[in-house]
């Protein structure tokens, strides 16, 4: 097994997001690997949770990383969460993500789970994926 290919990839996420121009059209720059302290408002994209596993074989050391990133608004309803969300989906997905490391074997969604906040006042979707990934 390899860990050794996660900075590269969540590094390649963040890069797309961030120079994605539908996604900067609904939030802006505010797309954040860590989010800043204090309260938040509007609506941000925040690099979430991850979770590795081997996914080595007989060609070579390998990893399969399911990562979160998750969307966050306090906008009324879903709508502008669903629409960030689905622009995230899309950039991802569309073309191949290039690694400062490794190689990127495949990218898929897994699944999504959208939620009320803060006591109702914001909603909340977090966007799975999984990475098959080669040293």
């Amino acid at each position: 097994m390899s860990y050794a290919i996660s900075a590269a990839l969540q590094a390649a996420v963040y890069a797309r997001l961030q120079g994605d121009p539908v996604l900067a059209a609904l939030v802006g720059t505010a797309i954040y690997d860590a989010v800043p302290s204090g309260s938040l408002t509007g609506t941000y994209v925040s690099l979430g949770p991850e979770e590795a596993r081997d996914a080595s074989d007989m060609t070579g050391d390998g990893a399969v990383h399911d990562f979160t990133v998750s969307v966050i608004t306090n906008a009324a309803g879903f709508q502008v969460a669903k629409e960030v969300g689905e622009a995230i989906s899309d950039t991802l997905l569309t073309n191949p993500l290039t690694l400062s490391r490794g190689q990127l074997v495949g990218l898929w969604f897994r699944k999504a789970r959208a939620r009320r906040v803060d006591k109702g006042t914001s909603r909340r979707i977090d966007l799975t994926f999984r990475a098959r990934v080669e040293v």
